[in-house]
């Protein structure tokens, strides 16, 4: 089959798709057969057999669980009614980059976009942020731990024989000490939020909470349910975010032009206010441009979360057994030359303009979230941060990379190795300088 390669590692059969085509077939033709999930044995350790959102089996349960959030978090209402949250953290943020400014110094912007999105998906969900100097886990350490275990290729499972790599990895072992380290801390959250009869701290915990004494589900929803829609939260809503931040802010240094363009928009949609809200980048064209190419070429995950073909199928005169585990690759379909042309390499922004992509994975060329029944139910959430966080950024800073032992001012784009997590190799080291406003 072009463009698809079949293999076998210790009798799992696995399909590799690469192209947008095929990505068709299993996400939209065939999406019903293809909606499961295979799930390795770490992190089935951490999703207690798989009853999360992200790995539990497609069915009544999964789509009970994927409900609760959409309605009670997801839905653009909510999404809008936590611009404050968002807004109070973007400010922390411009205020540590001023600082910076003021003395000339460097950042590490990996760690101030991890703190960000840690800090926001805390407030929201959780109603607070949560520090390690108050004897609690510290949760960027914690979410970066899941991410790697998330992205890890589970070398045992495929090979036994090279079972000794996982065992070196600690895989397992990272696995199980994460799970009990996250769980505990969940547990602390959720008791601080049953005795807080008076609610001085509201978050989307308490809400779960409340669907927990009222039982409204078809199934008996406890704590363990809460404490792994949480978890999802943080797994999906955080690392991913923080990475596709940093991208974009990568792109932007090595792209000037593009800055100037942005940095013209931003100031004729918001020229005389000091922070750019969500209201102000629903009208921005360049920057929602700028966010679709990034993803393009930087997809939060290169290999889309696998699938598992529940009954046999005919995918384009092929024959593919059940229990065929079938891994998308989105990075090598949005670089495709024969899809997006020549230029498919090149970070052009001008390219989504006027187009009717979205990111809802309709057009099967790009599909940084998924599609079909698997589609992240929190794109929006994780997207107005992006955009409000990036407009911000652009409007009153500019960026100048730190200069190497050789002269060397160009960026390097290595991706860090993963099967899944498509992040940085090398962390973005940036000079902010504060600019004048108004510009």
């Amino acid at each position: 089959m072009e463009h698809a390669i079949a293999l076998c590692f210790n009798r799992v059969p696995v399909l590799v798709v690469s192209s947008a085509e095929i990505a068709h077939d299993v996400m939209k033709t065939h999406d019903r057969i293809f909606a499961n999930r295979p799930i390795t044995k770490a992190m089935e350790k951490v999703m207690k057999g798989g009853r999360d959102i992200v790995f539990a089996p497609y069915g009544e349960y999964w789509r009970n669980m994927k409900s609760l959030c959409i309605v009670h978090l997801l839905t653009n209402k909510m999404v809008r009614s936590f611009d404050k949250e968002r807004e109070e953290e973007i400010n922390i943020l411009m205020e540590k980059l001023e600082k910076a400014s003021s003395s000339s110094s460097t950042v590490k912007l990996s760690q101030f976009f991890i703190t960000l999105t840690s800090d926001v998906m805390s407030k929201v969900a959780l109603g607070r942020k949560y520090s390690s100097d108050e004897g609690t886990v510290d949760i960027k350490t914690v979410v970066r731990t899941f991410s790697r275990v998330f992205g890890s290729f589970p070398v045992a499972e495929y090979i036994p024989s090279l079972a000794w790599i996982d065992w070196i990895r600690r895989l397992d072992g990272k696995a199980e000490e994460v799970s009990k380290t996250f769980d505990d801390f969940l547990e602390k959250v959720v008791q601080e939020h049953d005795l807080d009869v008076d609610k001085k701290r509201s978050g989307f915990v308490d809400t779960l909470l409340s669907i927990q004494r009222e039982q409204t589900t078809p199934f008996v929803f406890d704590r363990s349910n809460i404490k792994l829609i949480i978890l999802d939260m943080f797994i999906g809503g955080t690392a991913t975010t923080s990475s596709l931040l940093e991208w974009t802010l990568t792109e932007l240094v090595r792209h000037p032009e593009c800055v100037k363009k942005l940095r013209d928009e931003i100031c004729s949609v918001s020229a005389h206010n000091s922070y750019v809200n969500e209201e102000d980048v629903e009208k921005m064209n360049y920057l929602n441009a700028i966010i679709k190419e990034t993803l393009r070429l930087h997809p939060p995950l290169s290999i889309i979360v696998p699938r598992l073909l529940s009954e046999d199928v005919r995918l384009r005169g092929y024959d593919i057994a059940a229990g065929t585990q079938v891994m998308i690759n989105a990075w090598a379909i949005q670089r495709d030359n024969a899809t997006w042309g020549p230029d498919a390499e090149e970070f052009k922004p001008e390219r989504h303009l006027n187009s009717s992509l979205d990111f809802q994975g309709q057009d099967y060329k790009f599909i940084p979230f998924g599609s079909g029944r698997r589609l992240c139910p929190a794109i929006r959430l994780a997207l107005v941060l992006v955009e409000v966080t990036v407009a911000n950024l652009v409007k009153r800073f500019d960026w100048r990379v730190q200069v190497g032992p050789h002269g060397v001012d160009k960026l390097d784009l290595a991706e860090a190795a993963g099967i899944e997590a498509c992040c940085n190799k090398y962390p973005l080291i940036v000079f902010p300088t504060s600019v004048v406003f108004p510009i």
